[in-house]
């Protein structure tokens, strides 16, 4: 059984200029290996983001709903990060 799959994709003029410089450049064997790579880094994001869900945003939202007291204003957040050193 094959382990790939032949696709037709269509891209915008810039993106097919931007995966043809990638191969030309040497830094891809391929147009297919510049698209597994941008297909693996959306892969990566979306992971990414399920973890910080997971783990960080939904345990605050929890812990906000089980005792309002700790949330902070909006006003207070805007005041903290205006006091920021950018």
């Amino acid at each position: 059984m094959r382990s790939t799959q032949q696709f037709s994709v269509t891209l915008p003029n810039e993106m097919a200029s931007l995966v043809r410089a990638k191969v030309a450049s040497g830094e891809y064997a391929s147009e297919s290996e510049v698209i597994r790579e941008g297909l693996r880094a959306l892969s990566a994001r979306e992971r990414a983001m399920d973890d910080w869900l997971r783990e960080q945003a939904l345990p605050a939202y929890d812990a906000y709903r089980a005792d309002p007291s700790r949330g902070i204003s909006v006003e207070d957040v805007r005041a903290s990060i205006g006091k920021r050193d950018v």
